[in-house]
Order: structure tokens, then C-alpha cells, then sequence
């Protein structure tokens, strides 16, 4: 997928069909609208074009970083990504301006496909209705495709980032048919966990929602590596150093590698129990030991 930052470095595309969002997660609606924009594409042997905007519009975190985003979009097929920088200029421009001067006179559009309850421009101001109205002026067709929902909620990125915050982790998958997860880089840490027995990779979350604390059964991909581990989050109240920072750290199981400074996925499977003060770090260490035979029961 080529990937372009800035409508002014759009170059003309043979029949573009465009899919336009956030996408923040890549969720079931998400990929409705994006694979619906590839097989058009695919259909009349054009190009996919996925137009999506960095940082979030709404000022929320976001689920996923624009390099994790990048990524799953990429996944689905989708030729081209223009990433749009949603700066206070980009805000105050009106919605006829946005579909006139990027849709239509940057990308040419043939096709453009958005979700039931898009909306768009200075305040939100364009919705389905004005697009529609748009697409027989300028001579582009709107496919508009329904909100899915999961059991009788609507599928969102705010439910869903709701969901990892508080830990449910198996109830976000659901939504995002696919595993939650983060993208972060593996840095130094007080090699605690090595002293305990339990050697943990420390991880700096790449602007990441980041799951409840608790300590997780999970599944790692370091390059073309996929193991499994156990993970910790929390502010290892244990150790009397407890404060507002959270720390991410897996125990890869069967891996005895310098990594420091690697990227690595961590992929979410389950909760198995909330972090806890113990009396002392004996107590602890024996506690991960339950938990890594928990651990590779789940993922065994």
C-alpha cells in the first residue's frame, strides 16, 4: 500500500474509489467500508484509496497509533492511504470545500464510500444527505453502507476503546474481529522480573490504548517470530514504587534474546487477574509462577 501525508502530494489515480474515515481501530464497520471500496476498485480495475486523518478529529486517544492503522488498512488491500493531517486550518474548512477541493479536484473520485452516519467539515456541517447532493454535481456515486452493531449496541471505536481500558478484552476483539493489541518498542527497564525468575521484555507503547492493569495471556510478534508469554500492567504496587505510570511487561516464554530497542506486537487473549499489592516479593514471585502455568494453559 503507498501511503501519502498531505493532499498537496495527491497525484491523479486511474478510477479512484474512495473510502473515507477515521478508521480508528479498524473495526468490523470499519473493514465493511474499506473491503466494499477494494472490490469496487477491483471491479472496474481502478484504485482502492483509503482517505483517513491524524490526529483524531474528535481530540479522543486513539485506539490503535497511526502507524498501527496504517498497517491493518493496509491489510485489507487498500492500493493507496492518504493520511490527512486534521490541523485547526483543516478543521474550519466547510464541507462543500473538503468533497470540492480534495475529493473531486485532488483524488477525482468515481466512487466514494462512507459509513450510514458519516459527517464531515467545519463543525461537522456535511452529512449523507449533502454528500449525495455533491456526488450528482460533481459526478462521483456514494455507496453508503450500514452501522453494524453487536448486540443491539452499534460498533464504534469509542465502545471499543471503552472495552480495552477496563479490560474486556475478549468483548473488543469480538468487535474488532481480530485481536486487541499494541505496537510498542522493547526498553530498559530495573530487570526486576529477572531477579524474581521471570525476565520480562519492558514496552513502550507506541500512543496505544493500553488494556486495564491485570496480567494477560498473550501472543508476541517480534519480526517474523510469533511467541506466546505472559504480560503485566500495572505500576508495581509491590515494589513500593507505585505511581501514575503504567508499565507494559511481557515474559516471553522460551526466549532468552537481547532485544532491546526491537518492535514488537503484543497481541491480547485474555485477563487472568487483576494486579495486586503482595506482602513481600517472595509472595510475588510465587504468584507468577501461578500465573505463567495459567498463562500457557490458555494459550496451549
Amino acid at each position: 500500500m503507498k501511503i501519502i501525508y498531505g493532499v498537496n502530494k495527491i497525484k491523479k489515480f486511474k478510477k479512484p474509489v474512495a473510502a473515507i474515515g477515521v478508521f480508528d481501530g479498524v473495526h468490523r464497520g470499519h473493514k465493511e467500508i474499506l473491503e466494499s471500496a477494494v472490490r469496487k476498485a477491483r471491479e472496474i480495475k481502478g484504485t482502492s484509496i483509503a482517505v483517513t486523518f491524524w490526529p483524531h478529529p474528535q481530540k479522543e486517544e486513539s485506539v490503535y497509533s497511526l502507524e498501527h492503522r496504517l498497517r491493518l488498512i493496509a491489510e485489507l488491500g487498500i492500493d493507496v492511504c492518504v493520511v490527512i493531517n486534521f490541523s485547526r486550518h483543516f478543521a474550519r474548512i466547510k464541507a462543500q470545500d473538503f468533497i470540492k477541493d480534495i475529493l473531486v479536484d485532488k483524488i477525482c473520485a468515481e466512487y466514494i464510500y462512507v459509513g450510514r452516519n458519516f459527517k464531515f467539515g467545519k463543525n461537522t456541517g456535511g452529512n449523507l444527505a449533502l454528500l449525495n447532493n455533491l456526488g450528482k454535481i460533481y459526478g462521483f456515486k456514494v455507496r453508503s453502507l450500514n452501522i453494524i452493531k453487536a448486540r443491539g449496541r452499534p460498533i464504534s471505536s469509542t465502545l471499543i476503546r471503552s472495552l480495552i481500558r477496563r479490560g474486556k478484552i475478549e468483548e473488543a476483539q469480538r468487535l474488532l474481529c481480530r485481536p486487541v493489541s499494541i505496537l510498542g518498542t522493547v526498553i530498559k527497564g530495573t530487570a526486576l522480573g529477572r531477579i524474581l525468575g521471570f525476565p520480562t521484555a519492558n514496552i513502550d507503547p507506541h500512543q496505544e490504548v493500553i488494556p486495564a492493569a491485570g496480567i494477560y495471556a498473550v501472543r508476541i510478534i517480534l519480526g517474523h517470530n510469533k511467541l506466546k508469554g505472559a504480560c503485566y500492567i500495572g505500576t508495581r504496587p509491590t515494589i513500593g514504587r507505585e505511581n501514575k505510570r503504567t508499565n507494559v511487561e511481557a515474559h516471553i516464554f522460551n526466549f532468552n534474546k537481547n532485544i532491546y530497542g526491537k518492535y514488537l506486537e503484543i497481541q491480547f487473549v485474555k485477563r487472568i487477574r487483576l494486579d495486586k499489592k503482595f506482602a513481600n516479593l517472595t509472595s510475588l514471585s510465587k504468584q507468577i509462577r501461578k500465573d505463567v502455568s495459567t498463562v500457557k494453559k490458555i494459550l496451549n
